[in-house]
């Protein structure tokens, strides 16, 4: 669904078209334009973007494997006799797709977030859908990432549900132009994705409280599943995670960039990811298009030189 579409949908908001960053807007003038194709690269590769993190001191999940071929699945139980918990993700995935959370282990069965146990097979098989491109957002044949799993941090315990809410950053120019709190449902089983059933809210940049939220393409007050309210809620380490995002956004050579970041319980902020191609959806959760902060800001570079 396009997004001016979806506007009309979610009922009476002060966007105006004029203000509304559209995909193709993205793509081309604050894609293109702007990023090299050697950052967007690095960007569309997890592997590359966690050893930069490395290099930086950039805090990120540590990666334990990295599955590049079916060959490597014959020594997966040997690399991961001393990992008990983990996650496993498409080096290439976009949306959250492919990325398996184990929480446990009982000998030679895994117990995932949700409470599903997969067998040694199960987890194979993933895998090797993983490697044959069933994820990467080309299609083309793709690695696999064993990382370290992220602990529910207890600054988040009053808003979680099954799983570990997020921070989008949208970066411009390095600059923080908009930010926007995913949160896990039990309709997202455990994902803080939009697209998956993930709640939406956008936050005031100045002091890290929740403003408006979407969910399901609806705006809504209080989270679905526990009904607190969500509105004045602060994101707990608000300027640590301002401080690191735009330290991954330098770090990325990216000068448009979405940058994720999330709480781990015993390190704080740390980094998941970034993209050259973040979603748009932040919009609805600000009540705010992003179109109309990038040219203000676009204005304010040029009235320097």
């Amino acid at each position: 669904m396009a997004l001016r579409q979806w506007l009309a949908r979610i009922g009476r908001l002060t966007l105006l078209p004029s203000d509304v960053l559209t995909i193709n807007c993205r793509n081309v003038q604050f894609g293109l334009d702007v990023n090299s194709p050697s950052a967007i690269a690095r960007a569309d590769d997890k592997q590359q973007t966690c050893k930069l993190c490395v290099s930086h001191g950039i805090p990120t999940p540590r990666l334990f494997a990295v599955l590049e071929s079916y060959q490597d699945l014959d020594r997966l139980s040997d690399r991961l006799a001393r990992v008990p918990e983990f996650v496993v993700k498409p080096n290439r995935g976009r949306g959250g797709q492919g990325v398996v959370l184990i929480v446990a282990r009982h000998g030679t069965s895994f117990l995932r977030h949700n409470g599903e146990r997969w067998t040694k097979d199960d987890l194979l098989v993933h895998i090797s859908d993983i490697l044959s491109g069933q994820f990467s957002f080309d299609g083309q044949p793709d690695i696999a990432l064993i990382q370290q799993r992220v602990r529910l941090h207890p600054g988040w315990s009053s808003l979680a549900v099954e799983g570990i809410p997020d921070v989008r950053f949208i970066v411009y120019r390095g600059e923080l132009v908009m930010a926007m709190l995913r949160l896990p449902t039990k309709a997202s089983r455990g994902c803080a994705n939009l697209h998956q059933g993930g709640i939406g809210a956008g936050i005031d940049l100045a002091t890290g409280r929740l403003t408006h939220a979407i969910w399901q393409e609806r705006p809504i007050t209080r989270h679905p599943d526990h009904g607190i309210l969500l509105r004045g809620q602060t994101v707990p380490f608000w300027n640590e995670m301002r401080y690191w995002a735009l330290a991954a956004a330098q770090c990325s050579g990216l000068r448009y960039v979405g940058v994720d970041m999330t709480l781990d319980a015993a390190e704080g902020p740390v980094l998941l990811e970034w993209n050259a191609r973040p979603g748009l959806a932040i919009q609805l959760a600000n009540r705010a298009g992003l179109l109309s902060r990038l040219r203000e800001k676009d204005q304010r570079c040029l009235s320097r030189v």
